[in-house]
């Protein structure tokens, strides 16, 4: 990709951005040297790694580098025999650990997240070398006994002889016959062995070696002969424990460096992986959606025949490095009779933002990250993105506005084919306006010529005119609102822009004399110009409040529509009930008469029968008539028009095993589809259900939108809060996390004295969705967080 492009679009700010969110040293340094790719099925993985790493991070609460370092320098002096130290080993440990689990958690998803389990299978399991290191160093980073049996039995021997020297030494200095010889009746250490002060004027009061003497003068320190072979068997047996420490710590030097060729190619990989989940994060940061990215598609239908088959279409685009709160969305897109697009528009009005959003957008698609757009954004992959983009003029190389324009674009020109994309701020710009505007014309009508997909901004009246009177060019502009005497910043693509000079400088006090003397100069062809595109632009607008105007009463109708289908539907409902409940109260009297019949039968076996057999007779009637009343309902008659096609989400359809109506909420496999009707939720045979009602998409976009609470985020901070305001936060959170349907949430209590942290854990114990919670691990805080997942709805 060409570095000059990357320069002036700033595509370096987005590394900057990109690094932020990396992990550890590797994957920032990766992230500075990102480039964009030329080739589209690296361009496509990409994206799919980073739109698999969005959603894969939205279900693990572990999904993160916390605890990798970088070892390549700990790599090196292994390979060059230098004894690693403890805290190097633990580094190493904590980095394989890390990266054996994050193997776990991709391997697990392959099928989901076929393009993650790739790095996945890039980590190497050397869970040997974190086992034996972990075997070998405590946390602490201390050499454990149990590294070796000769470890442990130096270790117990070096105890004895200390525990014996120590008393040793104590019961000299708290002899009553030295009290007079001695400073203070203490035991001390000087040049790693055990001494007592001895005043200097009675030296040799005391038999032993001075190894040490007082500032003053005045105080000896000085070795009893009694304990000097303790002291010298004490001293040896901790030289041999620090051989044996040492060799235990090259033995464990050697193997990493045994491993050292695995032990990167799993840095790598953590390191790439990293980038993706910096991706993942930056897209979600930024609200980003993954365009569509294409090649080139040469069609008989395009015009003209230059066509190379290029599409950008943009919704709703954002510069990406602007304010999402200020900045003005805009759409652009090349048409099939069209690959050049002239931009005009009055100054500081947003010609040259659209420029940079589209080349900045494509530079990120390429490289693998989501754009500042709506879902539904393509773009081509281009070989190459050439722009020509502000002053760039050099006193050093005597180069002026017009020079250093002219020698980017003859070099553009010279790279340029139908597969790059060229964007061109301020054609023919710092020279005469004639010249510059003859010169804009012939270079548009060379890049048209030439098939070369291109974006250029202009002010010339003249290229406007040419670009509308061109096959393959179109105009654009961005509006002006001469109220405010402020940009709009909206694009609008098929209409040239309008300079505004002379109403702006009558809005801003210009004598109405002179205004009306420069308006007099103006050509007549380009105020009547001017006055054309202002009836165009007010029809457009008319236009477009009819049609915004139509959808809404649409929309209206088609939510009146829904309504009375769903008022119909309670209506059936509810009819079926009642039906349902008066047989069940025929089916309950016919019981009750059966048993009536029996007990009469019982009657007439022992005693007259014929006021029994009247008896009998008249209940034999009345059973007839109760069956007659419990005889099963008919099935409701079908719809005259049934709706044929396949079963879709959001579907109304009548269940009749339930005779009942429902909505489909998940299609679970070729057979069956789960239905919610009332409150329950079933499967059902695909065979057992009708198809009644398709949603309207406009309605079931609304209602899903209405009905999806908003999330709270997935990290509460809680320091610095008392006790009565943290469970009030907390509750409320965790109750809109929940309902979010959060998979899992962080919450910062700081360590501190415990207190707040106890505060939060004792009431996610009692919280009725709250599955289990754990302290946060190495680089999500520790215990100063806790990570709380909820239970499954």
């Amino acid at each position: 990709m060409n570095e000059h492009t990357l320069r002036v679009l700033e595509f370096h700010k987005i590394l900057d951005r990109l690094q932020r969110f990396c992990s550890f040293e590797i994957s920032q340094e990766l992230a500075l040297i990102w480039r964009p790719s030329d080739d589209l099925a690296e361009a496509r993985l990409w994206q799919q790694e980073t739109e698999e790493a969005r959603a894969l991070a939205a279900q693990q609460s572990d999904l993160h580098l916390g605890g990798v370092h970088d070892l390549r320098p700990l790599l090196i002096m292994a390979e060059r025999a230098a004894t690693l130290t403890p805290p190097d080993l633990l580094a190493i440990r904590s980095t394989l650990l890390r990266a054996r689990r994050l193997r776990q958690v991709l391997l697990a998803a392959a099928a989901r997240f076929p393009a993650l389990a790739e790095w996945g299978e890039q980590m190497q399991d050397l869970e040997h070398v974190a086992a034996e290191i972990g075997r070998t160093i405590s946390e602490r980073g201390e050499v454990m006994d149990s590294a070796s049996p000769r470890l442990a039995r130096l270790r117990a021997e070096v105890r004895v002889l200390h525990d014996r020297l120590l008393d040793r030494i104590q019961r000299i200095a708290a002899r009553a016959e030295n009290a007079p010889y001695l400073q203070e009746a203490i035991v001390t250490q000087r040049q790693g062995r055990y001494v007592v002060p001895v005043r200097a004027e009675f030296k040799g009061k005391i038999p032993g070696i001075v190894h040490d003497q007082s500032g003053s003068g005045a105080t000896l320190f000085v070795e009893p002969l009694a304990i000097v072979d303790l002291n010298n068997d004490w001293r040896q047996r901790q030289s041999e424990e620090q051989e044996e420490v040492n060799r235990i710590l090259r033995q464990l030097t050697e193997l990493v460096a045994e491993e050292a060729l695995y032990i990167r190619a799993t840095l790598d990989a953590l390191a790439g992986f990293d980038l993706i989940l910096a991706r993942a994060r930056y897209s979600d940061e930024m609200h980003a959606t993954s365009p569509e990215l294409l090649g080139f598609q040469r069609r008989p239908d395009l015009k003209p025949e230059q066509h190379p088959g290029v599409v950008i279409d943009l919704i709703q685009a954002r510069h990406p490095l602007l304010d999402p709160a200020t900045v003005k969305p805009v759409d652009f897109h090349f048409g099939d009779d069209y690959f050049i697009v002239v931009i005009t528009g009055p100054n500081t009005g947003g010609k040259t933002v659209s420029l940079k959003t589209v080349g900045l957008l494509a530079l990120m698609a390429q490289a693998g990250l989501a754009i500042p757009a709506k879902a539904g954004s393509q773009l081509t992959l281009f070989e190459s993105i050439f722009a020509d983009i502000g002053d760039e003029q050099s006193i050093e190389q005597s180069l002026s506005t017009f020079s250093s324009h002219m020698t980017n674009i003859v070099r553009i020109l010279r790279a340029a084919t139908p597969h790059t994309l060229v964007l061109l701020d301020e054609l023919g710009a710092g020279t005469d306006p004639e010249e510059g505007s003859a010169l804009a014309r012939a270079l548009l009508t060379h890049l048209r010529d030439s098939g070369v997909p291109t974006v250029g901004t202009t002010h010339y009246s003249d290229v406007k005119l040419f670009a509308y009177n061109s096959p393959g060019i179109v105009n654009a502009s961005v509006e002006f609102d001469l109220e405010t005497l402020s940009p709009t910043y909206e694009l609008t693509i098929g209409l040239p822009g309008r300079s505004n000079a002379l109403a702006i400088a009558r809005r801003l006090g210009l004598p109405r004399s002179i205004a009306d003397a420069a308006e007099a100069l103006v050509e007549p062809e380009s105020l009547a110009a001017d006055t054309l595109l202002a009836e165009i632009r007010t029809a457009r607008d008319a236009a477009k409040r009819a049609q915004q105007s139509a959808e809404a009463q649409q929309r209206m109708i088609a939510a009146h529509e829904a309504e009375l289908r769903a008022q119909l539907n309670k209506i059936e409902e509810a009819r079926r009930l009642v039906l349902n409940e008066a047989r069940a109260a025929a089916q309950a009297e016919l019981e009750a008469l059966r048993q009536e019949m029996a007990r009469v039968r019982s009657r007439l076996q022992t005693g007259a029968a014929s006021p029994h057999e009247r008896f009998l007779v008249e209940s034999e009637q009345a059973l007839k008539a109760r069956q007659e009343l419990a005889q099963p309902l008919p099935e409701p008659a079908a719809p005259a028009a049934r709706l044929q096609g396949p079963l879709q989400l959001g579907d109304i359809v009548w269940v009749h095993s339930l005779h009942a109506s429902g909505e489909v909420v998940a299609l679970s496999s070729e057979r069956e589809v789960e239905v919610q009707v009332g409150m329950f939720r079933l499967k059902a045979l695909r065979s057992g259900v009708e198809l009644r009602e398709r949603p309207q998409p406009e309605l079931a976009q609304i209602a899903q939108y209405v009905s999806r609470p908003t999330s709270p985020g997935m990290e509460l901070d809680l320091r610095g809060l008392r006790a009565e305001e943290t469970l009030a936060r907390l509750q409320a959170y965790i109750d809109a996390a929940y309902l979010a349907e959060l998979p899992w949430v962080r919450i910062i209590h700081g360590k501190g004295t415990g207190a707040l942290r106890q505060v939060v854990r004792d009431a996610l114990r009692r919280h009725p969705v709250v599955a289990h919670f754990r302290s946060g691990e190495e680089g999500e805080g520790g215990d100063g967080v806790t990570v709380a997942q909820f239970v499954a709805k």
